[in-house]
């Protein structure tokens, strides 16, 4: 049976239960307006799992404490990284239940210098985060998030762009009446990646007659966040689109917000994990940086902040060695929270209709993704996927499966592999989104609903 075969799953609900679904989308559209960073996601992530009780690791260690079944804790990994569990009844060497997703998003880093002036105008300098069309980024209302470091340790909050009284930035783009050279370019070649400068200020100080205009926007900046231009050096700014998310389509059955991929599928698992009590496996939420460009570093999937945090909490709860670590690792279940293509009309050609993932239709499972001949990816294991399929009927929950796009027109990765080196059972699994890595990516809310039913439902069940 193929996906479009399918029940839609709007059909499947009366008029209260589309109040419901109506209700948990709008919790969604909040949570992504607001959080359109990694610091921001957890943040607002540690402030909901306090609101239901849950503790600081951090603390527990520091106080000598010990754990138990149905306490509730997190951990915080520099501000962009966040693990939650629920100790479950079982020894932890049973493995873990584990949803796990990220909550990086493509967008413009400012670069460690990025002030000037050029033409009386003052421009911000960038390098673009993740897989990008640059084209899509010019002539967009656009804000500024993120973190000034200055040198006596004080850290600045800045958030410009997104209050109906602030100002927003932009990304110009060249005239069509003086764009037929450009127009004859390839569409990565439209817009270059060192002509992503955004366009802050065109007012001069008028005491200073060298880059005056630069030296007003410092004056501003000096005024409204005291901070001087050297503390860009310590900085990390992001731009990103400004605005809400917003309900798309005349009859409100869908969202248009930015960074879908992949925060739809860390508040989904987010919500599911703050949803549940006395579990028999001990369940973890964890919420990772770094995803679109490779998980490296300290606060990606390949950091060794997970397997070290549960290290900590198997010490907490019933004494530490590393056998119990690898039994750990080695028997946990994990869903890849992540993102999958959805099937759109308007580009039918490089999309395998049979298997492809459709609005309305609830969450994906991709068995496999990779690229070409499924290279680099994770392939999951059929007795893992007969026992989800399983669970997802017990629970009335729609699902789908699919892969991304046709055999040769693409493909893509995610945490899966990462995790399934430690030779735990991992399968992709998430919410099918249009306009995939563009400024505004589109999602369906039955989809959003069916897909945090199914991580809450394998959370009790796997």
């Amino acid at each position: 049976m193929n996906n479009k075969s399918k029940k839609n799953a709007w059909v499947k609900y009366d008029d209260e239960k589309v109040k419901e679904i109506f209700s948990f989308s709008d919790k969604y559209k909040s949570f992504i307006s607001t959080c359109k960073t990694e610091r921001e996601c957890v943040k607002e992530s540690i402030r909901l799992a306090e609101s239901v009780g849950y503790r600081n690791l951090e603390d527990i260690i520091k106080n000598n404490e010990t754990l138990k079944c149905g306490d509730k804790v997190y951990a915080n990994n520099k501000d962009k990284n966040i693990a939650l569990f629920v100790i479950g009844s079982e020894p932890i060497e049973k493995g873990l239940k584990i949803l796990g997703a990220h909550i990086d998003s493509p967008r413009l880093d400012l670069k460690q210098n990025p002030l000037y002036e050029e033409g009386e105008l003052a421009l911000l300098d960038t390098h673009y985060y993740g897989g990008i069309k640059k084209y899509q980024w010019v002539t967009l209302p656009l804000a500024l998030h993120g973190v000034v470091a200055k040198k006596d340790g004080t850290l600045i909050d800045i958030c410009i762009g997104e209050d109906e009284n602030d100002p927003v930035v932009g990304i110009s783009d060249l005239l069509v009446h003086l764009a037929g050279e450009q127009m004859g370019k390839k569409a990565d070649k439209v817009v270059e990646g060192e002509d992503l400068n955004v366009l802050v200020g065109s007012i001069p100080l008028k005491e200073d007659e060298k880059e005056a205009v630069k030296a007003n926007i410092l004056k501003i900046l000096k005024e409204k966040y005291d901070f001087e231009e050297e503390d860009f050096l310590s900085a990390e700014i992001e731009i990103v689109p400004a605005g809400k998310a917003r309900d798309y389509g005349l009859d409100r059955s869908m969202i248009m917000g930015y960074g879908h991929d992949d925060r739809v599928c860390a508040y989904t698992s987010l919500a599911a994990m703050l949803d549940i009590e006395n579990v028999d496996k001990t369940c973890c939420t964890l919420l990772v940086d770094k995803e679109e460009v490779g998980s490296n570093g300290a606060t990606g999937m390949h950091s060794k902040f997970f397997e070290n945090i549960v290290a900590e909490l198997i010490d907490r709860v019933e004494g530490y060695n590393d056998l119990k670590l690898r039994r750990c690792l080695t028997n946990s279940k994990m869903l890849s929270s992540d993102v999958s293509a959805a099937f759109d009309p308007n580009y039918p050609s490089v999309m395998e209709k049979k298997n492809s993932a459709y609005f309305g239709h609830g969450i994906v499972f991709n068995k496999y993704t990779g690229a070409r001949g499924k290279s680099g990816c994770n392939d999951a294991n059929a007795e893992y996927m007969a026992e989800l399929r399983s669970i997802m009927e017990k629970h009335d929950v729609s699902f789908q499966t699919a892969e991304l796009g046709k055999v040769d027109a693409g493909g893509g990765g995610t945490i899966a592999y990462i995790l399934a080196n430690y030779n735990m059972e991992v399968i992709d699994s998430g919410v099918a989104v249009q306009n995939m890595h563009s400024p505004w990516e589109i999602v369906s809310k039955v989809d959003v609903y069916e897909t945090m039913k199914g991580y809450r439902a394998f959370l009790k069940e796997a």
